[in-house]
């Protein structure tokens, strides 16, 4: 049976395709935010209750796919909203989510705070050389970056920066590469100056906030300057089919008609 909810307005998706990303309140409950959290803090052998065990600026778990966490990632309007971006059966069910990079507050660089977009092939050829990783101009791989939050972001708490409008800056500059693309290290080789004048804004929200953004969206993480640590993923919708430039029925989905307006199609 089809889904007929609508999880976006008109607004919402035309932001998409001009902005590179939605924010959705209230994506998945609080409650199992606080499950989630509860694993995580476990898995990172800190204690939550004191800060001098919090001896690193950011540690890195695993893909979690534990009841809690497969349920956030699959809820009504979520799927919904994956309809209206991607397609109805155009994108392939989570069931989990993928790395976590939770960041504790420290003076300290975490080393990773870099501008990017999440390169999505490749990988196979260069398991441990992330720089040579690729994306091309039909974003082979992924439908959607999506960012998941589990604890309060504000401001001070390491949100991600993200530059709106800069998915139109890549797709421009992917689109010669062809099928093949380009790597990340040809990408990042001008520390992604084509999009430095974009507007920046943080992806801040209460647990169960959701963004939802374009493959090719420029993105970076910070130091955080707060009081508690973060609690993200940001993991991948996976296509179920690839995405495509050209439909002689028309029906194009959000995801292709940004990479179409980039192009000037």
């Amino acid at each position: 049976m089809p889904n007929t909810t609508r999880a976006l307005s008109a607004a919402q998706i035309e932001q998409f395709v001009t902005d590179g990303f939605v924010r959705i309140d209230d994506a998945f409950p609080a409650g199992l935010a606080g499950e989630c959290r509860r694993i995580l803090w476990a898995d990172t052998g800190c204690d939550p209750d004191d800060p001098a065990t919090w001896t690193k600026p950011v540690i890195r778990l695993g893909e979690y796919a534990q009841p809690p966490f497969a349920a956030a990632a699959s809820t009504p309007v979520l799927h919904a909203a994956f309809d209206q971006l991607v397609g109805a059966g155009r994108w392939s069910p989570r069931g989990g989510l993928g790395t976590f990079p939770i960041r504790f507050p420290s003076p300290d660089d975490p080393g990773d705070a870099g501008w990017h977009i999440d390169v999505s092939f490749g990988w196979e050829e260069h398991p441990t050389d992330f720089l040579s990783w690729r994306a091309n101009v039909v974003s082979t791989g992924r439908a959607l970056l999506m960012l998941f939050i589990f604890s309060e972001v504000g401001e001070d708490d390491a949100p991600t920066r993200i530059r709106a409008g800069s998915h139109l800056d890549i797709a421009r500059q992917l689109a010669p590469a062809g099928e093949a693309g380009l790597s990340l290290r040809e990408l990042a080789a001008d520390n992604f100056a084509g999009s430095a004048h974009r507007p920046e804004t943080l992806a801040i929200g209460t647990p169960g906030t959701v963004y939802l953004c374009h493959p090719f969206l420029v993105h970076a993480a910070q130091p955080h300057r707060g009081t508690r640590p973060r609690f993200m993923a940001q993991p991948p919708l996976l296509p179920r089919e690839p995405l495509r430039l050209e439909r002689s029925d028309g029906s194009y989905s959000p995801v292709e008609l940004a990479i179409r307006l980039a192009l000037g199609r």
